[in-house]
């Protein structure tokens, strides 16, 4: 039987499509402006994220304690709330629909590592969260997930595989437990 062998880790192929000096200076601003608890101004990390080659549309509300990886692979779109300790590790791109709320603490994670393989190999996969979408507190979606329109990740739950139009999901992994029904506007 083989063994890890972390010695034989490489991911000299992996390129966050960044020059050095552009991640140390989002570094930098992530950990002062996003990834602190103290600096409630959404606007102004809404401009920061742009300047970085973020994607952002218009009513953008992004709470304290933030932590983005690379702005640069970033989409959102209209009305979007990215509640506080919400972590976007994307190392391949995430796009963001409108009218989505990404609530506390949920993970997007874009990259994951290949157990069966010694070196434990750096696998990456993009994420689609489409319009309407509501990720839960604490929730995961794992890389190369697509949370279809209006779909629901519950509280603490882990999407590994894609989420269906409307249907509310909940657990680790996920699963369908039932359809969302949306009431009609007064």
């Amino acid at each position: 039987m083989r063994k890890a062998d972390l010695s034989n880790y490489d991911n000299s192929w992996y390129s966050p499509q960044a020059i050095w000096l552009k991640r140390a200076i989002w570094y930098f601003t992530n950990q002062l402006i996003f990834n602190h608890g103290l600096l409630p101004l959404s606007f102004l990390k809404v401009f920061i994220l742009k300047v970085f080659g973020a994607r952002v549309g218009k009513g953008v509300n992004i709470k304290p304690s933030v932590n983005i990886k690379y702005p640069w692979l970033l989409e959102i779109g209209d009305h979007v709330w990215i509640g506080e300790q919400v972590w976007i590790d994307n190392l391949a791109k995430v796009i963001i629909g409108d009218n989505v709320c990404l609530s506390q603490g949920a993970m997007l994670l874009t990259g994951n590592h290949n157990y069966k393989k010694p070196g434990f190999d750096l696998m990456t996969g993009a994420i689609n969260v489409e319009d309407g979408v509501w990720i839960g507190a604490k929730s995961t979606v794992c890389p190369g997930v697509t949370c279809r329109s209006h779909s629901v990740l519950s509280v603490n739950s882990v999407a590994v595989t894609d989420l269906d139009s409307y249907g509310i999901y909940q657990g680790n992994p996920a699963k369908k437990a039932k359809e969302r029904v949306m009431e009609s506007s007064c």
